[in-house]
């Protein structure tokens, strides 16, 4: 119990902080004591969103970890965490207004708050590409999972042996994504086709230049040392368009609750750093060499978020139930876990992709 209260010293010290912040800024910008409780109850919502929508993220962000030297390693949960929250949760959709709008970031900033409700309508026109480019780019982070010629540990056997057998087909991954794009693209509306493709294309870029940078820049574990900074440097990267992808539907859904931009910063920056202290308890606990099939579920979890983002650009689909399956495959791959270690020693010598 003590170890796992040292993991959640941050989190609880930036949840209090929050909570007084959305207090005082409720305060000041509300009229009403029901008013000022409805501030902090909604930077608890947010919170509880991102942390069940970001369960799967604090597994795949895991796997990259452990391949990572302890120099990156700190880098991510240090330097990561400031760009997971001023980042996405206030630059990002800032960054959004700016460019859909055709305004200054400074005129940005004024509309969110002076003009919440224009600000929100300016999200809410983009968020097709915004859907288009993190569904795209998801369903490869996914994909890179199971089409891996060198995976040997396979959860649902049949689903996963085919997979591993198409992977020996070159450009299959990005055969099968533009089928799927395709798909989607069919069912958009017709002004809103164009918008949708540019962003699945962006995403596929994003995916093959970060992965093209990380093995360049990454470096065998015996030059690691000779390399310095280097080492690591496209990890860290790729965790950080990772992390960006997987904000996307935080920050989308947050704007269904409420349109204020910096209780949405608050609410998903508490949510993050419990996101963050997951990642790092099961980095240090060994827990996905333990429990065998649980970046399995996290990884199910991560195509089901691609596919709900790409169908998002089409309908509402509510976060509560994105975030309800993602935590059932993640816990589905635990209890399996359990079960074939129970029966059997487990073998942890699986190779999961970098």
């Amino acid at each position: 119990m003590d170890a796992v209260r040292s993991y959640l010293k941050w989190p609880i010290a930036v949840t209090i902080a929050g909570l007084v912040s959305a207090t005082i800024y409720g305060h000041y910008a509300t009229n009403t004591p029901m008013e000022h409780i409805s501030f902090v109850l909604s930077a608890l919502i947010l919170a509880a969103l991102e942390i069940s929508l970001s369960f799967d993220n604090a597994i795949v962000n895991a796997n990259r970890l452990e391949l990572m030297d302890d120099v990156w390693r700190r880098r991510f949960l240090t330097w990561g965490i400031l760009i997971a929250v001023f980042g996405m949760r206030i630059v990002f959709p800032l960054a959004v207004v700016a460019i859909a709008a055709w305004i200054n970031p400074l005129e940005a900033i004024v509309l969110a708050i002076s003009r919440p409700d224009d600000y929100a309508n300016v999200i809410a026109e983009a968020q097709i590409s915004i859907c288009a480019f993190g569904g795209t780019f998801l369903i490869l982070v996914a994909l890179s999972f199971f089409l891996d010629e060198e995976k040997e540990v396979h959860w649902v056997e049949n689903i996963e042996t085919g997979m591993v057998t198409c992977s020996k087909i070159r450009g299959f991954d990005m055969l099968l994504v533009l089928c799927v794009v395709a798909g989607f693209a069919l069912l958009q509306a017709e002004e809103n086709t164009t918008r949708f493709v540019i962003g699945a294309i962006f995403g596929m870029l994003t995916f093959t230049a970060v992965n093209a940078l990380a093995q360049i820049l990454d470096q065998s574990a015996s030059e690691m040392a000779k390399s310095g900074a280097r080492a690591g440097l496209g990890g860290f990267l790729y965790l950080e368009i990772i992390d960006a992808s997987f904000s996307f539907d935080g920050v989308i859904g947050a704007f269904a609750l409420t349109t204020n931009l910096f209780l949405i910063a608050i609410g998903l920056g508490i949510g993050a750093m419990y996101v963050r202290a997951l990642t790092i308890m099961i980095v240090d606990k060994q827990t996905l060499a333990r429990f065998r099939y649980l970046e399995h579920g996290a990884f199910y979890s991560v195509l089901v978020l691609s596919l709900a983002l790409l169908l998002q650009s089409v309908t509402h689909v509510p976060e509560l139930v994105i975030g309800l399956i993602g935590v059932a495959l993640i816990g589905l791959g635990y209890l399996s876990s359990v079960r074939v270690t129970v029966r059997t020693p487990v073998d942890t010598g699986d190779k999961t992709p970098g």
